[in-house]
């Protein structure tokens, strides 16, 4: 085991210092919101740099990501507002030259068409940022065509929009929408020139658009290769090990004649959890409800079967409560689990849990219900702009709720590590065959309580790009990572105390499992961030260790078959055959949706033309 310790210590410090290096770099290089935009010839101020970032914080009020998309992360009734914004400037600017021709762009010979063509790719894609005085240069013409698409984006956010399913005045007040358009020319600004010194954008030329010639860059293509490439060596390798490893520790094992967790008598504290779970199905209930109503958004953009449910209900709000619920759910179920089997470990009830566990209840249905309230009060426009930031919604798809809410969560978090970890240390200490099995079980529930924070990494001003790669740690490493881990650890745990599988080889497997998840898992975070303003390392690292993530799932198959055989071991393990089922079906569909489906959308050459479309919904 000790070469496994080692190996497990290795791998999660060479990809923290991997993921680190590469946020690094997203700081150092991440799109510059200017102090200024400047007319060329007049000196006229069209923008400032505090117009860009209200504009963003008026953007995340109205719900951000939950309305449109911007850089492809986001809702997809509305469209992609940076991706809307720069074909919408691109055809007025193209129609207006046209002029000269004596028609519109759409009715020129090839010949005119390649000419004005050539002449708009020339003006968006050279980078006037100047370093030395922060502000960025644009032309007259530029102006009417940003002009133009403000008064569009006015139209749409204050009279509403049914097919994008924007409600009637989601914004009146003029200096808001104002900073909003400021906002989204920034965006659109980033994904359309390129870096200083570079030929591609701030964004690796997403969004796709051929009138200003943003196409696939090379580093793409060559990226997806090389993850394919190394998804088939590694599978290979896998394979060799499973066949090699022949399993010897449980060859010997008999499992019991009888059921030995029946008749065991419950904790006061365990008893306490029960609760936990009948809000849990509440929420999973409410959030299918709520899933109905976002859905039925897409058909009638404001009304409910014909009621004008938007007035109360904005689209933005449902899908933001949908989202939302299905991580509350989520991470209740896996807290309570957590709480309910700690005294399994221990063998004992230990003082003040019981009351631990329903404070931490209170705290949890205070910011499940306060979140909510906010995020309405916010999109309703009833919050200022940073009342809205703490107590109302962030704007980010799965992170929406309130920072406050967010700190009052992060507390109950640091109850429940220390109502669950002083449980496993108690176990730890008894240095039986459970041992490397616990100590796993610690690291999981510590680092789920800890890497919740990493939420809490960016300000109320902070860039696009930097809000980004801290919301993907928190949604990727802690939901999709840690929870994991977590999830692997209690079920061999719970294998153990049904005699089904031996300590020893429990703590083997998980932690070689826990290896080989994390190896692809932790770096693999950054594909979610390929084309957010991010340097092409984001790319490299990303394409290649997220293809990584599907290696361990080419042998669900096995798990699938292990399970199955389990119900066949004695007659009583027939007690257990519907929890048996669902990680069977569980296996099945991780293996299919993450596994087969999941890598489909991995790589970048599938992501750029997929992300920000309704297929990704």
């Amino acid at each position: 085991m000790k070469k496994i310790w080692i190996g497990f210590i290795t791998v999660i410090t060479l990809s923290f210092v991997a993921l680190i290096w590469v946020g690094v770099k997203i700081y150092q290089e991440q799109p510059p919101i200017p102090e200024k935009v400047l007319i060329t010839g007049t000196n006229e101020v069209l923008f400032t740099k505090q117009n860009i970032q209200r504009g963003q914080n008026v953007w995340e009020s109205i719900g951000g990501m939950e309305v449109g998309s911007i850089w492809g992360h986001g809702s997809y009734v509305a469209p992609d507002w940076s991706a809307d914004w720069i074909h919408k400037e691109a055809i007025f600017l193209l129609d207006k030259w046209a002029l000269q021709f004596k028609g519109e762009y759409k009715d020129l010979s090839e010949e005119h068409q390649g000419q004005l063509k050539g002449r708009l790719q020339s003006l968006i894609k050279t980078n006037t940022y100047d370093t030395i005085t922060k502000n960025i240069w644009i032309t007259a013409d530029r102006k009417e065509a940003i002009l133009s698409n403000a008064a569009h984006y006015k139209e749409i956010f204050s009279k509403g929009h049914e097919e994008y399913a924007i409600p009637k005045e989601m914004l009146v007040d003029e200096s808001k929408l104002d900073d909003l358009n400021a906002f989204l020319f920034w965006t659109s600004w980033a994904a359309s020139t390129n870096r200083l010194g570079d030929t591609v954008t701030y964004t690796s030329n997403w969004p796709h658009e051929p009138l200003i010639n943003n196409t696939i860059t090379i580093d793409a293509q060559i990226w997806s290769g090389f993850s394919i490439i190394l998804l088939l060596f590694f599978i290979a390798i896998m394979v060799w090990y499973h066949i090699r490893s022949t399993h010897v520790e449980n060859e010997d094992h008999q499992i019991p004649d009888s059921n030995p967790l029946k008749g065991i008598t419950l904790f006061p504290s365990q008893k306490a959890t029960l609760k936990y779970f009948l809000v849990i199905s509440l929420l999973i209930a409410l959030q299918v409800v709520l899933g109905i109503v976002t859905v039925h958004y897409s058909v009638e953009g404001q009304a409910f079967f014909g009621f004008e449910l938007s007035k109360y209900l904005p689209y933005s709000i449902s899908r933001t409560w949908h989202t939302q619920l299905a991580i509350f759910w989520i991470a209740a179920a896996w807290l309570s689990t957590g709480l309910f089997i700690a005294p399994l470990v221990s063998n004992r009830e230990l003082k003040f849990q019981k009351f631990g566990i329903n404070f931490l209840f209170i705290t949890i249905l205070i910011v499940v219900l306060g979140s909510m309230v906010g995020e309405w009060l916010g999109v309703k426009q009833y919050l200022e702009l940073t009342t809205n930031f703490f107590f109302g919604h962030q704007g980010y798809e799965y992170m929406d709720l309130g920072r406050f809410w967010q700190l009052l969560l992060g507390v109950g978090l640091i109850l429940w590590v220390l109502l669950v970890g002083r449980h496993i240390m108690i176990g730890i200490r008894r240095r039986d065959n459970t041992r490397n099995l616990l100590i796993l079980f610690l690291i999981s529930v510590i680092a789920i309580g800890s890497f919740f924070f990493s939420g809490l990494m960016y300000g109320e001003n902070s860039s696009l790009s930097v809000i980004n790669y801290w919301r993907w740690w928190l949604v990727h490493l802690w939901v999709e990572g840690f929870f994991e881990v977590f999830a692997t650890v209690v079920i061999a745990f719970l294998f153990t105390k049904m005699k089904l599988i031996q300590e020893k080889t429990a703590g083997r497997v998980t932690v070689l499992s826990a290896i080989i998840f994390l190896s692809g898992g932790i770096i693999g975070t950054l594909h979610h961030l390929y084309f957010s303003g991010t340097p092409v390392h984001a790319i490299a690292l990303g394409a290649t260790f997220s293809a990584l993530e599907v290696v361990p799932l080419t042998l669900i198959g096995y798990e699938i078959w292990e399970n199955w055989t389990l119900l066949e071991a004695k007659e009583w393990v027939l007690e257990y055959k519907w929890p048996i089922y669902f990680f069977l079906a569980v296996s099945f569909w991780n293996m299919l949706g993450a596994g087969v489906f999941g890598f489909l959308i991995n790589p970048p050459i599938a992501l750029y033309y997929i992300q920000g479309l309704l297929i990704r919904a």
